[in-house]
């Protein structure tokens, strides 16, 4: 499994707006600054993050984006798969039931599901609030 600059960018996206939204909505020009990607990529992010309700947007001067929620609700886990898609090693664990008809005599299958365990163990215990409080522990200059 390798998470692409999408889901990468996603967590920089969001972790940004959440580090610069004191004053009110932050620009995407200002976040593409800041993090070093372009506007037309971040523009692509914004519109999957704002159509699953994870942001909210302003048009206009003082526009730009918000988080709809605080940084403690949102997992790095669920930003990657709303970026990614299915985040499990194994297709045949990819659905709430495994469908795979050769489950039963499948040897690795206990690899699979331990490895998608651990994924799910760490990609679902972090918050956007862990990343900002990790970044003000290092100063600011902590980069994700």
């Amino acid at each position: 499994m390798k998470i692409s600059t999408k889901g990468r960018y996603a967590v920089r996206l969001l972790v940004d707006i959440a580090q610069n939204d004191a004053d009110g909505f932050v620009r995407l020009k200002d976040v593409a600054k800041r993090q070093n990607i372009s506007v037309k990529y971040l523009e692509q992010i914004i519109a999957i993050l704002s159509r699953a309700g994870y942001v909210r947007s302003v048009r206009g001067p003082q526009g730009g984006y918000h988080l709809t929620g605080e940084p403690k609700d949102y997992t790095v886990g669920m930003i990657l798969r709303l970026t990614e898609g299915s985040m499990a090693p194994v297709a045949c664990l990819e659905d709430e039931t495994n469908q795979c008809e050769r489950q039963n005599e499948c040897v690795s299958l206990r690899i699979w599901k331990e490895l998608d365990e651990a994924i799910k163990g760490v990609i679902d215990k972090y918050t956007l609030q862990d990343l900002l409080d990790w970044s003000i522990e290092n100063g600011d200059n902590y980069v994700i």
